[in-house]
C-alpha cells in the first residue's frame, strides 16, 4: 500500500506527508526470525526463517509456514532485516544471497529494507529517490521487530489458515522522522539518516483479512 492506496510500480504518482510527489519502482525487505505466539509459553518459531520479499514478484510474497503445531495463535511477530549473527556468518545461500543484491559487504552487511523511486522534489541526477536500510549493530542499529495481533484467534488443526498483512511504504517518510525529499532523496549507508527511515518503517505493517 501507499498510504490507503494500492501501490503501482513505476506507473503511479502519490504524494507523502510533506506534500511531494513522488513514485516508486523498487520496495524490498527482509522478513526474519517469524514467531507464531499463543498463550503459554509454547510458541512456534520457523526455523532457518528467513525471506526476502519484493514486490512486483508475486512468489515472493506468500511465505508459508510448515510443521506449525495444532493449537490457537493470538499473534505474529518477526524482524524486519536479517539479525546480526546471519550479518557476520560469512557466505550465504537462498534470500540471503549476495547476488540478491541486499548486500553490502562484510562489515557493513545486509540491506534491510530498499525503497527506490523518482520525486521532482530530488535534486538527484534523474530525480532519483534512493533509500538502502542498513546497519545491524551500535547507536545506529535499524533492525526492527514488529508484533502484530489477530482480530481473532488462528485455529491450526489439519487446516491451513491465511494471513494477509499490509505493508504502507507512506509510512517511510511519515512518523516520527518527517521526510522532505529536498532534504533527504536517499541514504545507502548505515548511519543516523538510515536509524530515521527505519524509525519511520517499523510501523509500516498493519494486519489484514484472515481466513481460516
Amino acid at each position: 500500500m501507499v498510504g490507503e492506496s494500492a501501490m503501482v510500480l513505476d506507473a503511479q504518482t502519490y504524494k507523502n506527508e510533506n506534500g511531494d510527489d513522488f513514485t516508486v519502482s523498487t520496495f524490498k525487505y527482509y522478513i526474519s526470525n517469524i514467531v507464531l505466539i499463543r498463550d503459554g509459553n509454547d510458541n512456534y518459531t520457523e526455523p532457518e526463517s528467513y525471506h526476502l520479499v519484493a514486490h512486483g514478484d508475486a512468489s515472493s510474497m506468500t511465505i508459508e509456514l510448515e510443521n506449525v503445531p495444532a493449537g490457537k495463535y493470538k499473534s505474529v511477530s518477526y524482524m524486519i532485516g536479517v539479525d546480526s549473527i546471519r550479518n557476520v556468518s560469512g557466505a550465504q545461500t537462498g534470500a540471503l544471497d549476495p547476488k540478491n543484491g541486499m548486500f553490502w559487504s562484510w562489515t557493513t552487511g545486509y540491506i534491510m529494507a530498499k525503497v527506490e523511486g523518482t520525486s521532482p522534489e530530488s535534486a538527484e541526477p534523474n530525480n532519483a529517490l534512493t533509500y538502502h536500510i542498513g546497519g545491524f549493530s551500535g547507536v545506529n542499529n535499524v533492525l526492527k521487530t514488529v508484533t502484530l495481533a489477530f482480530p481473532e484467534a488462528i485455529v491450526v488443526n489439519n487446516n491451513k489458515p491465511h494471513m494477509h498483512i499490509k505493508a504502507d511504504v507512506a509510512q517511510w517518510f511519515k512518523s516520527p522522522n518527517l521526510i522532505d525529499f529536498a532534504v533527504l532523496p536517499g541514504t545507502e549507508m548505515p548511519g543516523v539518516n538510515a536509524k530515521k527511515i527505519a524509525d519511520n518503517y517499523a510501523s509500516m505493517f498493519t494486519m489484514g483479512e484472515i481466513e481460516q
